[in-house]
């Protein structure tokens, strides 16, 4: 199952990625071949696709069509779940947000004002 609080953890209230963020994980997810005459969707809008309905909790078959046909991301998705893709995804995101807070509160900030 998707970990929500993964989620929360990495993307807040986002449900889209940066760019920074595919970079990073851009690289770990398989590449997804069509079985059929249609073209497969990216990578990253299937990902964002997962994003979206873990993000929202609604029901697979509610994903907007921006995403693709919600039964093709399912697969995709349990596909990446079964594989443990899924989970070393949000593991790398967890770890790049808790980089980028501890960078942003690592400061030096001087205990006493020089005195002249």
């Amino acid at each position: 199952m998707i970990h929500r609080r993964l989620l929360r953890t990495s993307l807040g209230k986002r449900i889209g990625l940066s760019d920074e963020e595919w970079t990073s994980i851009g690289t770990r997810l398989p590449p997804w071949t069509g079985r059929g005459c249609r073209p497969i969707r990216g990578n990253r809008l299937c990902f964002e696709g997962m994003i979206w309905s873990a993000r929202t909790g609604s029901q697979w078959r509610h994903l907007p069509d921006d995403y693709g046909k919600w039964n093709s991301m399912f697969r995709r998705y349990w596909r990446s779940v079964m594989t443990g893709v899924f989970d070393a995804i949000l593991e790398t995101l967890v770890e790049m947000v808790e980089r980028d807070a501890t960078a942003k509160h690592c400061g030096i900030l001087e205990a006493q004002p020089h005195l002249e």
